[in-house]
């Protein structure tokens, strides 16, 4: 059963903050409908993420760059009408704002304004800060995102652990301490290795959320639908499964093909 504290009536970036003061590990998962919301905000996770791996995951692409902004916005509603507890937060996707921060700003009002969700994630460091801090100035809670960034797939050309070299680690530091500096509320910390992340998360009064990241950050965040095993082809050192619903939904729908076939389904209790 979840330990969640249920005296928590609704997260918000001052209580992932107050998780953090007080070293309390942070639990985050995505979520992209109605349905999975509902449960996943039901259990007691604190932080869900409208993720753009929903183009992954619910759209069948192969990387997050096809989502666009309406898609974004589309699942964030959804997300949102199914929380009543949960702070959501939603990726601003490829293309909304790395060109200038205005595109940026516009962006992140439209998600903000049209879904009803609660903070937006950025991809990226010292290349984005003139977003980011366009997008704060206008009172929209930023979380950051470091390390692995599935936005720039092409540009590094793969999924490995990011900043394993001396250079690219302090980088990292110097961003993560720019993105706290600027004003962001928390940051995401995506397959880099686990003594690094240790580190950022000590060295920042900012909660950070690990995935592939090790131990220390301040919590830990997976994709619901691998948390699940409803997707059972994706299987990174990081992951564990809780679930495997891909096999139990498989059966259950064999099973009906099966009923339909024989004309055991609808039986006689199940008609009208």
């Amino acid at each position: 059963m979840s330990v969640h504290n249920p005296d928590i009536k609704r997260v918000t970036t001052h209580t992932i903050q107050e998780l953090k003061n007080k070293g309390e590990k942070i639990s985050a998962l995505t979520a992209y409908d109605f349905s999975m919301a509902k449960a996943v905000d039901t259990a007691g996770v604190e932080v869900i993420l409208v993720g753009d791996s929903a183009s992954n995951v619910m759209a069948g692409h192969e990387t997050t760059l096809p989502i666009t902004l309406d898609q974004m916005i589309y699942h964030a509603s959804s997300v949102v009408r199914g929380v009543k507890r949960a702070l959501v937060v939603v990726d601003l996707p490829f293309g909304s704002y790395q060109g200038n921060s205005t595109e940026a700003l516009r962006s992140a009002i439209r998600i903000m304004k049209e879904s009803g969700a609660h903070a937006v994630k950025m991809e990226g460091g010292l290349e984005i800060k003139d977003s980011i801090v366009r997008i704060l100035s206008a009172g929209v809670p930023v979380m950051g995102h470091l390390g692995l960034t599935p936005q720039s797939i092409y540009k590094f050309g793969t999924y490995a652990v990011r900043a394993k070299e001396e250079a690219e680690a302090q980088k990292l530091m110097d961003d993560a301490h720019m993105l706290e500096d600027i004003g962001c509320f928390g940051l995401v910390l995506e397959k880099i290795p686990a003594a690094l992340t240790k580190k950022v998360s000590e060295s920042l009064t900012i909660p950070t959320i690990g995935i592939g990241a090790g131990p220390d950050a301040d919590g830990q965040i997976l994709v619901v639908h691998d948390l699940l095993g409803i997707t059972n082809e994706f299987k990174p050192r990081f992951l564990r499964r809780y679930a495997d619903l891909h096999t139990v939904m498989t059966e259950a729908i064999a099973h009906y093909v099966d009923d339909v076939k024989g004309n055991d389904f609808p039986n006689e209790k199940e008609a009208y």
